[in-house]
């Protein structure tokens, strides 16, 4: 996805409760760009699992961490970075939320919600250390695509 200059970013102590003005913020974004609320809704989820993500696993709720933010916004659509300053981790390596045994699981869903709800998901991992995970979501683009499901 190719994306003019119009570019906002955020930066954020690893704290949960600041979660919400990253949500305040891509809403009115997304808004601007021209999602739905039911697109804005699905976008949020996917944009709250990576945050949440970055502070929980990335920075181990060490608030003297960063978790920054970057809003890439183009008629197309919208491109969200989220980078973390923690160790990384294997995406490949993540459980099957939609396996028998992990069904009932209260937590293991963040990636496949992800995925589900954007169009595209990367992982890069940084040196020395961190972790940006990008999500794309193009406008006219199907709100969920079921990642994982057999039909």
């Amino acid at each position: 996805m190719t994306f003019p200059s119009h570019t906002v970013q955020l930066e954020i102590a690893s704290r949960l409760e600041l979660i919400d003005v990253v949500q305040t913020l891509l809403a009115r974004l997304a808004l601007f760009v021209g999602f739905d609320e039911e697109a804005i809704h699905y976008i949020s989820v996917a944009v709250r699992e990576s945050v949440s993500n970055a502070i929980r696993h990335g920075n181990r709720f060490d608030a003297t961490k960063r978790v920054g933010i970057a809003f890439r916004l183009a008629d197309e659509g919208i491109e969200i970075r989220v980078r973390d300053e923690g160790e990384g981790f294997d995406p490949e390596a993540l459980r099957n939320p939609l396996a028998q045994e992990n069904l009932l699981r209260a937590d293991g869903r963040g990636v496949f919600f992800m995925r589900s709800f954007m169009d595209e998901v990367g992982f890069s991992f940084l040196k020395p250390r961190g972790t940006e995970v990008t999500l794309v979501k193009k406008l006219g683009s199907p709100l969920v695509r079921m990642v994982g499901v057999r039909v």
